[in-house]
């Protein structure tokens, strides 16, 4: 039975006005007993994605990319999390196989599965454009720039368009702006839930 703290989480109405996680999701969470504040986080950065593809599809509407690959793995990215909670609080990467394996158990395909662990190896090469998408929603939730990392999608803009990098990474530059001023409610919402319970 998923609680009512753990509900609200998922897809409950907050004062920060964050899309639910998807219905997929809610019931893998559920059933996993993902602590409430995993759920918090796992919501702002699937919010996150949804802005940032959402921005992809007006700016670059050519660009071919699995719109819903990316959301599916901004709203599991973390989900290893609820075998190694002590990675809620503090620094570990043993969330990022244990993930993989969890989502792959639970009839997952590799292909949405994978994000579970490529979400931090985002230097890695070669990486999908969904990949890097997913990497950058984890990072601006709280809005915490990467240069390499946003290098690497300024690159993908600039191949996809035909413009100048430097018109892509002004572009670029401008969204995340816009979506790093909503970090600190987005923060303080994950903040509201407990680590355990």
């Amino acid at each position: 039975m998923t609680s009512a703290l753990l509900s609200r989480a998922m897809c409950g109405t907050v004062d920060t006005p964050l899309l639910p996680l998807p219905d997929r999701v809610v019931g893998l969470l559920s059933e996993l007993g993902s602590p409430s504040r995993l759920a918090a986080h796992l919501r702002a950065v699937h919010d996150v994605a949804h802005q940032l593809v959402a921005w992809l599809e007006q700016h670059c509407p050519a660009m071919a990319f699995d719109r819903e690959a990316v959301l599916f793995g901004a709203a599991t990215h973390d989900v290893g999390k609820t075998v190694h909670v002590s990675e809620l609080s503090g620094p570990g990467a043993a969330h990022e196989e244990a993930g993989q394996a969890l989502l792959l158990a639970h009839g997952v395909s590799p292909e949405l599965a994978r994000f579970a662990a490529t979400h931090a190896s985002w230097a890695r090469s070669p990486i999908g454009l969904e990949d890097l998408l997913v990497s950058l929603a984890d990072k601006i939730w709280k809005n915490k720039r990467v240069p390499g990392l946003e290098d690497l999608v300024v690159a993908r803009l600039a191949e996809a368009t035909g413009r100048a990098v430097w018109e892509e990474f002004i572009a670029l530059d401008e969204v995340l702006a816009r979506i790093g001023d909503g970090a600190d409610e987005r923060l303080a919402f994950q903040a509201s839930f407990p680590i355990h319970g």
